[in-house]
């Protein structure tokens, strides 16, 4: 008699799982026939088989309304769209959080840190760049003449923003667009006889064709330095001890001449390949050494627009991409792997 109900029970569960409306199972023919079927049994059987049959409803109906009530809830959570998996992926295949907190600190900001930390025991104290700014600053106070063709080298991007004067704010290309207003913020140090010693962090954006080693949006630290008899080899020094420390071994450093309209005169600076030993690798092309950033002396006229004399003061100022000098450190074969939110490159940082 109960093998009927368990036969029944069995067939049922199976349809419940494929079934779109789970309340049908409720109404299924086979539990009607179930009831209609006590008829036929002997008085002495009847409320034992229906008792049967009415635990079977009631679970049923248990299923059936967690079910719905998980359904409920799914309609009502709302749909993260920024999230990195489709809403319906299992719960254990999705990814995890970076930590036990709600997120980690991004991997640029983490070694940005650690520059600070270096130039901090340096001495140098760090203002952080602006993300727009005008035609004065970008070119005008860095000895860029209008219509010089040294401005094409800067290709940068132009908003319909406009300052006081009616000129369109321009997203800075480099992060010397803060010289001309550090030298004069930290210009009275030097008749205290104290240096000006600042670094220059911040975000920078370039008109770039994006590959694994440029993108139109990225992080520079400039370094500026200006006291008496400052010389080219006071600068070299200085950042020669800087990658030295950031990367924990004796760093080799190379120069070779440069032009940029805001230093006279102007290097460009390769370092020894921290990854061969300048014996030769795929980080360095096999040359053993690797081009890193310019530098020079600034130029004559960009301390005069400063109210600096130069006659008396001279220093130096570098400009240095954040990503790259990050990407030699971690073999990061793609500068674009920073700004993809990709947790499997994220995660290796944490």
């Amino acid at each position: 008699m109960h093998d009927d109900i368990a036969a029944v029970k069995s067939e049922l569960m199976k349809r419940f799982e494929t079934l779109e409306v789970k309340r049908d199972v409720l109404r299924a023919a086979e539990l009607r026939q179930l009831y209609a079927g006590m008829k036929d049994l002997p008085a002495g059987q009847r409320p034992a088989y229906g008792q049967a049959i009415n635990e079977l409803k009631q679970e049923l109906e248990s299923m059936v309304a967690e079910a719905e009530a998980a359904a409920e809830s799914a309609q009502a959570a709302p749909i993260d769209v920024t999230a990195p998996y489709d809403v319906n992926v299992p719960a254990d295949k999705r990814p995890r959080l970076l930590d036990t907190r709600l997120g980690g600190v991004h991997p640029l900001m983490t070694e940005l840190d650690r520059v600070l930390d270096i130039f901090y025991r340096m001495g140098f104290t760090a203002v952080e760049s602006r993300q727009l700014d005008d035609d004065y600053h970008m070119f005008g106070s860095l000895n860029f003449p209008e219509g010089h063709p040294a401005r094409d080298d800067y290709d940068t991007f132009m908003t319909v923003e406009t300052d006081r004067s009616g000129k369109q704010l321009i997203a800075p290309a480099h992060t010397s667009t803060m010289q001309n207003r550090v030298l004069r913020q930290f210009g009275p140090n030097l008749r205290q006889g104290q240096p000006i010693a600042v670094l220059l962090p911040g975000r920078v954006f370039r008109n770039e064709d994006l590959d694994a080693r440029h993108e139109h949006t990225f992080h520079q630290f400039e370094g500026v330095y200006v006291d008496r008899a400052i010389h080219a080899g006071n600068l070299l020094a200085t950042f020669k001890t800087f990658l030295s420390e950031y990367y924990q071994q004796d760093i080799e450093i190379k120069s070779q001449p440069f032009y940029f309209p805001f230093t006279e005169p102007s290097f460009e600076l390769a370092l020894s390949c921290p990854f061969c030993q300048k014996k030769g690798c795929n980080v360095c092309s096999y040359a053993g050494w690797i081009e890193l950033l310019g530098m020079g002396m600034i130029h004559p006229n960009v301390l005069r627009m400063a109210g600096i004399d130069p006659t008396v003061y001279t220093g130096f100022a570098w400009g240095c991409g954040l990503e790259r000098l990050v990407m030699m450190k971690y073999s990061i074969e793609d500068i674009r792997h920073f700004t993809a939110g990709k947790l499997e490159f994220l995660r290796q940082f944490v």
